[in-house]
């Protein structure tokens, strides 16, 4: 993994572009693989992003780079994805988009909760446990994580 550092840095240069063609810049993580290192960033949207989102993005990406030297002069792999399912849920867009998801929340308190998002807002989000509806504010939530379901119920 990077350096917080180099992170954060290359986190506030590319959140411009990125966020000018429409989209979240989520996470970037920059790791050596051998004599290069590895560029990975995250992009999303409402709706998911598609083919054509990441290709635009990555030119994005790409040209910051080429006109910064924030990755100096060793030789690099640029890979520009959607976060996936295993991103952890830490602000209210992750929720509002994963919305009739099933979801294992651990509170602060910490229990436990799994249940289907029904919805989300800014301060917090609905979830149907077991039939039954249970509002959880995100100040309350520790960690959250999408479950993921091959055969869906209902």
């Amino acid at each position: 993994m990077g350096t917080p550092d180099i992170t954060d840095r290359l986190a506030a240069v590319l959140g411009a572009p990125v966020e000018a063609l429409g989209l979240d810049l989520e996470a970037v993580d920059l790791s050596k693989a051998g004599k290069r290192s590895v560029l990975r960033v995250a992009v999303d949207k409402d709706g998911g992003v598609d083919m054509d989102d990441i290709a635009e993005a990555t030119k994005a990406v790409s040209a910051v780079l080429d006109d910064s030297d924030l990755m100096g002069s060793g030789a690099f792999t640029l890979e520009v994805s959607s976060p996936g399912v295993d991103r952890p849920l830490t602000h209210p867009r992750h929720w509002r988009r994963n919305q009739t998801r099933l979801v294992k929340v651990d509170l602060v308190d910490g229990e436990a909760v799994t249940g289907r998002i029904v919805a989300a807002d800014d301060s917090g989000a609905t979830l149907d446990v077991e039939g039954t509806e249970q509002v959880v504010s995100y100040e309350a939530i520790a960690k959250a994580k999408i479950q993921i379901e091959f055969k869906r119920e209902g």
